[in-house]
Formats: C-alpha cells, structure tokens, sequence
C-alpha cells in the first residue's frame, strides 16, 4: 500500500468514529459590534473589567437594548414572566457572556439557556421536584462558623462573600447568594465580612485535620484584590493547609478582572509564595459550553500557569439543553485542553433546587454520558461526571448503590461524617436518596410522583 493510501485509510478510519476529533489551530471570538448595544464599543472599552461591570445586564429593559430586533417582545415578555414566578437568581450577565449568545437564535442557545432562563423553559408540571430544597446540599446547616462549611474531613468550603459579576440560573447556592427575587428571600451574612474571615482563620488554626480549602462565595472575582490576597495569605501560614483552591465563574465570565495588573501582580505573589511554602495553589472555574471558551479565557489560564499556580480546572454542571450530549461536552473539553491549558475536571448533576428540573439530567443519562466520552480525552483530562448527593457528597455516577429507574430514586453510601454528624456514626450504615426529574420518568414513575404529591 502507498504512503498516500495509508493516509486516506487512516483519515477516513478517523472521520467514522462516533466523535470526530480534529485539532482546531486557531478560533475566532464572535465581534462584539455585531449586537446594536454594542456597535460603538471600542476594544480599549471592551477589555477593561470597569466598562465591562458598568454595563452588566440587569434587566429585560438593558438586554434588550443590547440585542434590539434580536430579542423580540414575545421573548423579552417570556423572560419577564420567568423572572416573577419562577426565576431564583436576579439577572446579572456580563456583556462579555452576552457576546457569547448566538443573538440570531437566543431561544435554542445554549448560554441564555441557563444564564437568561425564560418561562416557557421550564416545566409546567413538574418545575420543582417535590424533594427540592433551597440548600439542597445542605451547606449552612454544615457551618461550623459563619460561610464555612465542614463537610468533608479534610476539606472545607470558605463562603467569603454571597456575591457574583454573574448570575447562574441553575446555581445551586441560590438560597444565599445574589439578591432576592420574588420566589426567594435571600439569606443574609449576620457577622461583618472581616469578622466571618477572621473566624475562618482562627477556626482552621484550631483545626489540623483540615488540609484542603475552597475559597469561594459568591466568586472571589468580587472581592477585593487586596483582602484576597490577605485571606489566602494567611491560610498559607497554616502549616497544616496544603491544598487552597480559587473558585470563580468570573474567570470565564469577566476575564478582564483577571487581567488587570493589579490582579496579575497579586496573583502572581500569592503564587510565588504558595511554591515557596510547598502549597498546591490551584484555580478552579465553571465553564458549561465550548462558545464560552474565548480567547481572553485562555489568556488568563495561560497566565496564571506561567506564574507557578498549580493547575487551572473546570467544574462545569451537566444542563440539559446546553452540555448534554457526547459532542457538547467533547467539544468543550477538548477546547480546554487544546487551548486554555485548562483541565477538564469534573461535571456535577444540576442540584436539586426549586424550579430547576427542566435543566437536571436523570443518573442514567449521566452515567451513559460518562461512558460516551471515555477513550478520547487523556486519562488525567477525562472529567468525572458527579451526582452530588445531599449529606453524601461527591460521587461518580457509577458509585451508587442501587437505582429504581421506574420512580427516579437512587440510593447511596458514605463513608465519613459531616459536620453535624460527629456524634453519630451510625449514619454510616444509612442509604441516602438521590432523585431524577420526574418529566422523565416512565408513566408508572410519574404515577407514583402523582400520588406522592397528593399524599
């Protein structure tokens, strides 16, 4: 056989595989100037974090003078209906995600899918699994101070701030972070802010199990770079801290934060010092779709990298109708990979919160989910895909017990104690119920759900 034949046999072997990977060299950002709000906007305005903050879009009145003819009345109606009867995160998208929605058909994209819900997304029966709670992960119940929850045995989540530059639609913290809606008080910090942080400190100080610590919110994107770099300063004095993790959506959401000198040169320090301490000192972002991707993303990734931060890694949550297939999320990690030197790290199963079922994936999509993306990724660069089970925690989707797929209940084990368990060890023997929407059930499941709810 020729060389020449050997190449074509091997390039159509290829092109017949399930996923047809092919390395993309090089991707264009869509321009900004194609959406009439943003006609004018120089690149200058564009790239700077204070242009961009200033003109976050708020309300319907705001996105639709950004998107004009693009967002007719009948959806700028759906998407105030949402808002008022369904919605539980206020609106609070960053022009730099606006400009990732596909403006000539906002109803399917994927982006305003979850970030800029409309009514006639949801469900109309089913939009609240009757087992959803506000805190579906139970995360205040498990403070041992004010924001920070003890749920792990080595790990704990700092809550430092109950604010985002953007708002999730499916967030499964909506119960404390963002301001209230119509279906949803917000719970409220008690403690100033510099107080909460200082109890934290003092709290892990006095505590040598911990190792492992989350600095979240709320996103870190918001908090001012010099009390971030004081907080995760003085976990780096913890000689028994030796993981610390930087959680922000804002790195994909309003990258120009991040690549502002100030912000550069503090990260930078804090890198230095980690290395210097033996800390493994790592970012970890939310990234759902490969449009997301863009090009100031992988400019701050790359960055960071260069500094000596230990890895940046992408936590993303399976949504249906945004990532919920085989090519979305291949698409999106390979973009990661290839791009932003970004690690595909884990996809979480959408929590259980109220009006959130037409987003949720059932266990067995998950699970054939996971076995989908298998084989074409590195291993390292393979995510996870996780069913965040409620007093449980983090489980891979294979991990379960057992699964009553006719009524949607899953069951699980653990095999350590929270926070508010420690006196009670015989929770270990104890199975906990995980549940599938409902909308995708068989009709003798709905049924059951049917009486359930009547009862």
């Amino acid at each position: 056989m020729s060389n020449q034949a050997s190449k074509n046999k091997l390039s159509a072997s290829a092109s017949k595989q399930p996923y047809p990977y092919q390395f993309q060299a090089d991707f264009e950002d869509p321009d900004w100037r194609r959406l009439p709000g943003y006609k004018n906007v120089t690149e200058e305005e564009w790239n700077s974090a204070l242009w961009q903050r200033k003109h976050m879009v708020q309300n319907v009145k705001q996105l639709k003078e950004v998107f004009g003819d693009f967002l007719s009345d009948a959806m700028a109606e759906d998407i105030k209906k949402d808002h008022q009867e369904r919605a539980t995160m206020s609106m609070m998208v960053p022009p730099q995600m606006i400009n990732t929605m596909n403006e000539k058909d906002l109803k399917k994209d994927p982006i305003r899918h979850y970030m800029i819900p409309m009514f006639s997304d949801r469900l109309t029966k089913w939009h609240t699994h009757p087992k959803a709670t506000r805190d579906s992960l139970h995360e205040a119940e498990m403070w041992v101070v004010e924001g920070l929850t003890h749920r792990y045995p080595t790990k704990v989540l700092a809550e430092l701030l109950s604010t985002c530059p953007q708002y999730c639609g499916h967030c499964t913290r909506m119960d404390l972070v963002g301001q209230s809606v119509p279906q949803v008080p917000k719970r409220k910090f008690n403690t100033p802010q510099k107080d909460r942080h200082q109890q934290i400190l003092d709290y892990l100080k006095e505590n040598n199990s911990v190792r492992d610590v989350v600095v979240s919110g709320g996103d870190m994107a918001n908090l001012p770079i010099q009390s971030l770099e004081k907080f995760v300063s003085s976990l780096m004095e913890i000689e028994h801290i030796r993981d610390i993790r930087l959680a922000t959506k804002g790195l994909m959401g309003l990258p120009q934060h991040f690549l502002q000198d100030e912000v550069l040169t503090v990260f930078d320090k804090l890198a230095k010092t980690a290395n210097d301490r033996g800390v493994a000192l790592a970012v970890h972002t939310h990234i759902n779709h490969v449009n997301s991707v863009t090009k100031n993303v992988c400019q701050v990734s790359r960055k960071f990298l260069s500094m000596g931060i230990r890895a940046i890694r992408n936590q993303g949550v399976l949504l249906c109708g945004v990532n919920d297939s085989q090519k979305a999320l291949l698409d999106l990690c390979f973009r990661l990979v290839d791009h932003a030197a970004i690690v595909p790290y884990y996809f979480y199963m959408c929590d259980m919160i109220p009006n959130s079922e037409h987003w949720r994936v059932s266990l067995a999509r998950a699970q054939e989910l996971q076995f989908q993306i298998m084989g074409y990724l590195p291993g390292y660069s393979t995510p996870r895909l996780l069913c965040d089970v409620p007093f449980v925690g983090k489980r891979w989707v294979h991990q379960v017990e057992s699964y009553d797929k006719v009524k949607g209940i899953s069951y699980w084990k653990k095999n350590y104690l929270t926070s508010i368990e420690w006196e009670t060890p015989e929770v270990l023997d104890n199975l906990y119920e995980y549940y599938d929407p409902i909308d995708r059930l068989p009709p003798e499941g709905q049924a059951y759900w049917e009486a359930q709810a009547k009862a």
